[in-house]
């Protein structure tokens, strides 16, 4: 009985087929994302892709139909690291305030790292652009783990009584735009410095002080 149990509840391995074309397609993300951070998305065309992978151009489409359907891969897989990222650098910091610093910080550094990805994101190719309300699904758990330091806060008398999730979503907009900001050239700051002054301007909002 007891083995039956313990069959049940593995885990199944995966396939070899499985395990090469989720290496084949990483492989081919990969180099996609070169390219179209070197070249842009309409210059990025498939052979580079190819020859950046190492592959025949052929084989890219048995496991994507289109350059669009590469850049959208891409873009959903790079979307899903950052929102981990950005949550396990929240847990890791303890104050609100390290943890304001924590979301900023690393959007700020994946806008500078991905800043071609941002650009196509935001270009008017409306089968290319991510709607706000994805982009939001995307932040929404990031969000809400702020939300919840911010209501602990306000609890502690810490900050001032603010609605929390309106708050966060405030900080996610604002560093959201200060990224647009930084793709037109306007860049003369590390993300840390941009960081930093972001923070001291929402800290002295939820504090009355002055920043």
């Amino acid at each position: 009985m007891r083995d039956s149990r313990e069959r049940e509840f593995q885990i199944p391995m995966k396939t070899k087929q499985k395990v090469v074309s989720e290496y084949r397609r990483e492989e081919i993300m990969n180099a996609a994302r070169s390219v179209f951070a070197r070249r842009g998305f309409e210059l990025g065309i498939m052979d580079e892709i190819a020859k950046e992978a190492g592959i025949a151009k052929g084989t890219i489409y048995l496991y994507f139909r289109s350059k669009t359907e590469i850049y959208k891969a891409v873009l959903h897989h790079d979307m899903k690291t950052l929102r981990k990222s950005t949550l396990d650098r929240i847990d890791e910091a303890k104050s609100l305030r390290d943890k304001i610093a924590a979301f900023t910080l690393s959007r700020l550094e994946n806008g500078d790292a991905r800043k071609e990805f941002f650009r196509i994101m935001d270009s008017e190719q409306g089968n290319l652009s991510m709607t706000r309300s994805q982009y939001r699904e995307f932040l929404r758990e990031p969000v809400l783990r702020l939300a919840s330091a911010i209501e602990d806060a306000v609890a502690r008398g810490e900050i001032c009584s603010v609605p929390a999730e309106k708050i966060a979503w405030m900080i996610a907009d604002v560093t959201r735009g200060t990224i647009q900001r930084r793709l037109t050239g306007q860049n003369d700051t590390s993300p840390s410095e941009e960081s930093g002054f972001l923070l001291n301007f929402i800290w002295a909002s939820l504090t009355n002080e002055s920043a």
